[in-house]
């Protein structure tokens, strides 16, 4: 039977849970144990968790104490918040990527995005699991997969609808209230995603907006971090969490003036009767009815609230044929950078033996093969080969100079308009700019799609900006969202086969 406490925790934001805590009706020490009781119930279905930080108890507890000594440090105190598993704690936490080769992983210090978090008063309440490396393995990994934690699936349909990769974890877990909210990260989709296929709110910032340091990475030309929420402002108070400029990541320099400790100034209602919206349908082409109906109803909603929507508009960029070589090259570098850090008692330093491991124990490592970490390994890992520089220089140009930035400045643009991470996503990581996506809706039928999953389900209405356009982006996505209000919870006992009374 569910509990009092457990029930308000269901879809309860962050500013709710707060207020609660001022207010002495719970403490960071009941919530904590409420998500544990939660997860106890329901992950051994969906599969969201790697691991429980075993001090997290302790933590909150110690938080309700300081609470009432000192007071609270903000809207982050007392929150438990998960962390994708290729992102550094210094604590019991192991930081994997979801790799067996890295099962037995101890950071030696906390992430720059795991210490910003713990400095506002969140607490670190456990490892989310993840698409292998961040999907970086093998062009027939399942998203969701990793050896170290097996299969993730989504709350709303598991083994049906597709989960999203790589944050998946991050994103099935936050959508079944196992936690507050959670950070994933993205190379190319892997926020958007996850955050999409389960009626989330996912923020992909602009790079350099929040540090790598301490991240398992694929290519430093895309890698960021970033919120999965429930809410347009939880993903807005977590990200104001995360900003800060760090020298050992030496592209947040560019984020001096242009970023905010606190975004939820512009949780805006009313912005929507004064921006300007693009309409890119070339990236439409491949949708369904179903997704292209919630498409068009999202369209609808945003003109009736005033929106000035273009439709269409043109990108010069969308016949690219776009290359892997970015990530391709990159990987290789900055995964022997991480690697070689390591504690001499981790079997693997460099991308060479991550493959000779996964070959040494390919029974439980190769289930889907590792033919991306080999075709990365063939590279010199020095970033001098001419294949990648011409690759990197074009990938910028086209998806800004003759992508977003020349669409937005033609058509006077605030954002453009996706469904999901479906083009926009991609155009939006090789540009390095931010995206956010919203619930917009779900649809009833599908066709099938790769891992035999269909594309029914939860879709989220994504907008793209250009370089730090946050704000603007907030301001829009959270329009769109108290305009619908599309998110709905999944039926978790349904889902698990647990009766609840």
């Amino acid at each position: 039977m569910e509990t009092r406490l457990e029930k308000w925790i269901i879809e309860a934001d962050i500013a709710s849970m707060q207020q609660a805590m001022t207010t002495g009706k719970v403490t960071s020490e009941q919530l904590v144990l409420i998500y544990l009781t939660r997860i106890e119930k329901y992950d051994s279905v969906l599969n969201t968790i790697l691991e429980i930080n075993p001090d997290a108890i302790d933590i909150a507890k110690d938080l309700d104490e300081e609470r009432k000594v000192k007071g609270s440090r903000g809207l982050l105190h007392g929150i438990p918040i998960l962390l994708k598993d290729n992102i550094d704690t210094h604590d019991r936490m192991h930081t994997s990527a979801g790799s067996i080769a890295l099962a037995e992983s101890f950071a030696a210090a906390y992430s720059f995005v795991a210490a910003q978090l713990r400095a506002a008063g969140a607490v670190l309440l456990g490892k989310t699991n993840m698409t292998e490396w961040a999907g970086y393995m093998s062009g027939d990994i399942w998203a969701g997969y990793s050896s170290r934690g097996g299969l993730t699936l989504n709350p709303y349909g598991p083994g049906e609808l597709f989960v999203g990769g790589s944050s998946s974890g991050s994103a099935a877990a936050t959508a079944a209230n196992l936690a507050a909210a959670a950070i994933g990260t993205e190379t190319s989709g892997s926020i958007i995603s996850p955050s999409s296929q389960n009626s989330l709110v996912g923020i992909k910032p602009t790079i350099g907006l929040v540090s790598r340091t301490g991240i398992i990475p694929i290519a430093h030309s895309q890698d960021t971090a970033g919120p999965i929420a429930r809410t347009v402002s939880d993903a807005a108070i977590l990200l104001g969490a995360l900003t800060k400029i760090d020298e050992r990541d030496v592209e947040t320099l560019a984020s001096k003036g242009r970023s905010f400790q606190d975004y939820t100034p512009f949780l805006d209602v009313n912005y929507l009767q004064q921006a300007r919206i693009g309409i890119p349908r070339f990236y439409y082409q491949q949708l369904d009815k179903a997704r292209l109906d919630i498409v068009e109803a999202a369209i609808a909603v945003l003109k009736q609230k005033g929106a000035t929507i273009v439709d269409p508009v043109e990108l010069p960029c969308e016949q690219t044929h776009w290359d892997g070589n970015v990530m391709r090259y990159e990987f290789k570098k900055d995964l022997n950078d991480y690697l070689s850090k390591l504690s001499g008692k981790i079997p693997v330093h460099s991308l060479a033996d991550v493959i000779a491991y996964n070959e040494a124990h390919a029974d439980q490592a190769l289930k889907y093969g590792q033919g991306t970490l080999i075709w990365s390994e063939e590279t010199s890992g020095t970033l001098t080969e001419q294949a990648y520089l011409d690759s990197k220089k074009r990938d910028k140009e086209m998806s800004r100079e003759l992508g977003i930035d020349h669409v937005l400045e033609k058509h006077h643009l605030d954002a453009l308009l996706f469904l999901g991470a479906e083009g926009g996503a991609d155009l939006a990581a090789r540009a390095g700019y931010p995206s956010i996506t919203v619930p917009g809706g779900y649809a009833a039928t599908g066709i099938i799609a790769p891992g035999g999953y269909t594309t029914k389900g939860p879709q989220g209405i994504t907008f793209v900006g250009t370089a730090f356009s946050e704000p603007t982006l907030i301001k829009i996505a959270y329009g769109f969202e108290q305009a619908t209000k599309h998110r709905i919870q999944p039926e978790l006992a349904a889902a698990a086969k647990i009766e609840v009374e």
